[in-house]
């Protein structure tokens, strides 16, 4: 029995509450150099992801039997077909050198690709500094790499794909009952469990009132996933921080008459963007 007292104080400073300010491993120059470069690799994967998986989803939709996937075709130039060779997929350096360009048609390259890559290291180091060098940095790498890849697919494409946010979910819960993430496993458990019920119970009653859905099962999926690794004891933070930047996002975009005529926007980036906070700053109401 949770005696009341017990419960966190909201009113109070947050290092009250317990939030945890980032506490940097020593690393040494080798280990954060392996960490990048792993990243880097990542983010040049998961630029794979956010460009075919969306398109696979909807090709499997309109049932069109067509070669496409992760592996096939080869990477390639989207404007003039032409192949990549191996010294043109170097993440970051091949896009200097060809000054964002295809060396063969002279078309711009999308700024994502390398903006992927960068964004994926920065997350493979924020890692080795939280954890230190191995398996829970690699781990917590790739947490980071597939949120970062919900985050992006959701916004260009309002798409969640089960696939990514299933991979979350089990990930967070596995690591955790292989003690090499910083959630206990009754912690993850709760979270995942109670993330979707608590979403599923926001966008039910916002269908009561307002007449229409509010939220995707994607964004009830995603919120699992990721309670699975900060636990239970982030939730409300987490999702008080994600409804709070979807709101000034929602408002601005709206006053810009931005907002699209459903008023609909994607709020899968708004919870990886408040996932992250919480997994490196360690945000919770206490416990």
């Amino acid at each position: 029995m949770i005696i009341p007292t017990a419960w966190p104080q909201l009113w109070l400073p947050p290092g009250v509450m317990g939030w945890v300010l980032p506490h940097f491993a020593v690393v040494s120059v080798e280990q954060v150099i392996l960490l990048i470069a792993i990243g880097l690799v990542t983010g040049s994967f998961l630029n794979v992801l956010i460009y075919r998986l969306p398109l696979m989803i909807l090709r499997d939709e309109e049932q069109a039997h067509v070669d496409f996937n992760l592996k096939t075709p080869s990477s390639h130039c989207p404007h003039c077909q032409h192949s990549l060779k191996w010294y043109e997929l170097i993440p970051v350096l091949s896009y200097c050198l060809s000054l964002g360009r295809c060396r063969h048609c002279q078309a711009a390259i999308s700024f994502r690709y390398p903006l992927v890559e960068i964004l994926t290291a920065g997350l493979f180091w924020l890692c080795l500094l939280k954890f230190g060098f191995g398996m829970p940095a690699l781990l917590g790498g790739v947490f980071c790499a597939t949120l970062l890849a919900l985050a992006w697919i959701d916004a260009e494409t309002f798409l969640l794909p089960d696939t990514l946010t299933q991979a979350l979910l089990w990930l967070g819960l596995i690591g955790s009952a292989m003690s090499l993430t910083p959630t206990s496993l009754v912690h993850s458990l709760s979270g995942a469990v109670l993330g979707y019920g608590l979403l599923w119970l926001v966008g039910w009653g916002f269908e009561q009132l307002a007449g229409k859905e509010g939220l995707g099962q994607g964004d009830l999926k995603l919120l699992a996933g990721i309670g699975a690794w900060v636990g239970v004891w982030s939730l409300l933070p987490l999702l008080l921080l994600a409804s709070t930047s979807g709101l000034i996002f929602g408002v601005i975009q709206k006053m810009r008459g931005q907002l699209g005529h459903n008023g609909h926007f994607a709020f899968g980036p708004f919870l990886a963007f408040s996932g992250f906070a919480c997994f490196f700053l360690g945000i919770s109401m206490g416990a």
